[in-house]
């Protein structure tokens, strides 16, 4: 006997054999039983869902010569039986992607004119109705828009978009829904049944998500995998039959990031990359994994979990020991992962570290190092235990040590009159005392303008090395870096970043500012500026002087169009990078 595939073997011949369209088929049925038929139908939705099928039990019921009360075909007359046997006269299909010119659109407008020999109605279903040609489509409008009496036009399509909107605005739209993953379960329950085939539920659950919400594709799928298992359709069989990811594998991950168990996700990752599986599938399937617990948190939004009541079920159970923010905040950084994916030229370097962040998100701030935590934090701690425990070998290192622990220490709203005592208490020097540092440079901003400040006085020891203007320049920068720390010296600091410095004659420095309220400032704090640059170069003799530049010591500040051109031109590498990326400016 010949075999016959699942989804024609199984093909439904009724409107109640359709699954997963009630409503569509409902208003089809009523509008037999009224007689309220209009002369063009356009079917629309994805793959596999059904359209082809509706539209030829629709052309059956119209032409039964004795159809049901309910609206179905009697099977039993003349025209039933002509179409079940494929011999009807009354009933044309057209697939439009190999017949879409304008000359197969005419030989179709020749046969509207014939009217039907039996039956009341000649029906014609243009399949893929989309391919046509735009000429083609402009010879069917006519046609189309009055057509005879004894003609119906029934189109099929998954491109309702490509279709022009004078064909829209002459049909009747009926927009076909994708099939449930339940309504997929249960229609191949009874396949499986018919067959003879044993299963487990959980085999077709990844049956009917691998399918995507088309039974054709989930017919298909169910025939391969049957064949495989040889009638006894099995999870673990289907999964290797269909290289498909085990759900298990979600719900160990997710599990394990609960526990910030870093090294475990990654031998589950390195174990599925070695069976073959990529990598980028298994992030979007972890993203939907973790939005299917996020809606199993509310058991109201459980029924938008596509999947069978045994995994449902599952899901709510791990949703009980998620918390909300964690799901959101595994969310976001999966989506991001899936952003980059492409970009990205080490995809696994990328998918590990997003696997990493997620195990992260519930980290404790108290974790120790080895657990995988991001680096800021613990940096901040490992710099402070290391300046503890340092040992200065000089005078210059103890003031430089001083003074960075003086500014980690004081706070910004503590009182002057407290920094001394505060400060000593809490540095490792002791013999060092802070009153040797001068004032801080926020005491130096706020001080009167009209009072004359002392010069701090260096300590004996700092020495006289020489120093070059690289080693000038880091330390001015290096200075201001640790301004910015402190919101009151912030915003000078940055405009500090840009005064020139020279050394005119050793150890003697020019510093050249742009304008007069920025030499203001500098000047205020300028006794602090000298004593700090010179414990940094170890020259005791340093000197620093601050002169406003002249209008031709001013460099021009370039736009970000001028700036690119200029590395276009001064950089060979550059310049072929941007014409290979097509870099702008906007």
């Amino acid at each position: 006997m010949e075999y016959i595939v699942s989804a024609r073997k199984y093909r439904p011949m009724t409107f109640d054999s359709v699954v997963g369209q009630s409503a569509l088929t409902t208003t089809l049925k009523n509008a037999v039983t009224t007689g309220k038929l209009a002369h063009a139908y356009l079917f629309c939705g994805p793959r596999g869902v059904g359209k082809t099928t509706c539209a030829r039990i629709f052309a059956k019921v119209i032409n039964c010569l004795n159809p049901t009360p309910t609206g179905d075909a009697c099977g039993e007359c003349e025209s039933c039986k002509a179409f079940n046997e494929g011999r009807s006269l009354n009933i044309f299909e057209l697939d439009a992607a190999s017949n879409n010119g304008v000359e197969h659109i005419k030989q179709l407008m020749e046969q509207t004119r014939i009217p039907p020999q039996t039956g009341k109605y000649k029906v014609f279903i243009i399949d893929e109705v989309h391919m046509l040609s735009t000429a083609a489509f402009n010879a069917f409008l006519k046609t189309l828009e009055e057509p005879p009496q004894h003609v119906i036009f029934i189109l099929a399509t998954t491109e309702k978009h490509k279709i022009l909107p004078t064909i829209i605005s002459r049909c009747q739209i009926y927009d076909f829904e994708r099939m449930t993953v339940q309504n997929i379960i249960n229609h191949l329950k009874g396949v499986a049944e018919k067959e003879g085939y044993t299963y487990e539920e959980e085999a077709l659950n990844v049956i009917a998500e691998k399918a995507d919400g088309g039974m054709r594709d989930a017919l298909s799928i169910f025939d391969q995998a049957a064949s495989f298992c040889q009638g006894n359709i099995t999870l673990q069989k289907v999964l290797e039959d269909l290289n498909v990811l085990d759900a298990d594998n979600y719900f160990r991950i997710i599990d394990l990031a609960l526990e910030n168990k870093v090294s475990d996700i990654m031998l589950i990752v390195n174990g599925l990359l070695a069976k073959g599986f990529d990598a980028g599938q298994m992030v979007n399937g972890l993203a939907s994994h973790v939005r299917n617990v996020l809606m199993a948190v509310d058991p109201q939004t459980t029924q938008l979990i596509e999947a069978s009541d045994n995994t449902r079920q599952r899901y709510a159970e791990q949703a009980k020991r998620c918390q909300p923010r964690f799901l959101y905040q595994a969310l976001k950084i999966l989506n991001q992962c899936d952003i980059a994916y492409r970009q990205s030229s080490n995809k696994r370097l990328l998918v590990e570290l997003t696997l990493i962040q997620v195990a992260q998100i519930t980290q404790p701030d108290d974790a120790e190092p080895s657990s995988g935590r991001g680096p800021c934090k613990r940096l901040k701690i490992l710099f402070q235990r290391l300046q503890s425990e340092a040992q200065p070998r000089n005078v210059a290192q103890q003031v430089a040590q001083a003074e960075t622990i003086t500014q980690n220490t004081i706070s910004v709203s503590a009182p002057e009159t407290n920094v001394s005592s505060q400060t000593s208490q809490n540095s490792p020097l002791g013999s060092v005392k802070l009153s040797r540092l001068g004032t801080t440079f926020r005491s130096m901003l706020h001080k009167d303008e009209g009072k004359q400040e002392a010069v701090p006085s260096l300590q004996e020891g700092v020495g006289e090395a020489s120093f070059t203007n690289d080693d000038l320049r880091r330390e001015w920068l290096s200075m201001c870096n640790r301004m910015m720390v402190n919101p009151d010296t912030n915003a000078l600091a940055k405009r500090m970043m840009n005064v020139q410095l020279l050394i005119s004659e050793f150890p003697h420095t020019e510093a050249v500012v742009e304008n007069n309220l920025l030499l203001d400032d500098i000047q205020r704090i300028l006794p602090r500026i000298r004593v700090t640059l010179a414990q940094r170069l170890h020259n005791g003799n340093f000197d620093v002087t601050l002169r406003l530049a002249e209008q031709h010591e001013i460099a021009r500040r370039l736009t970000p169009r001028e700036f690119l051109a200029r590395l276009v031109e001064t950089n060979p590498v550059f310049a072929s990078f941007k014409e290979e990326l097509k870099l702008e400016v906007e």
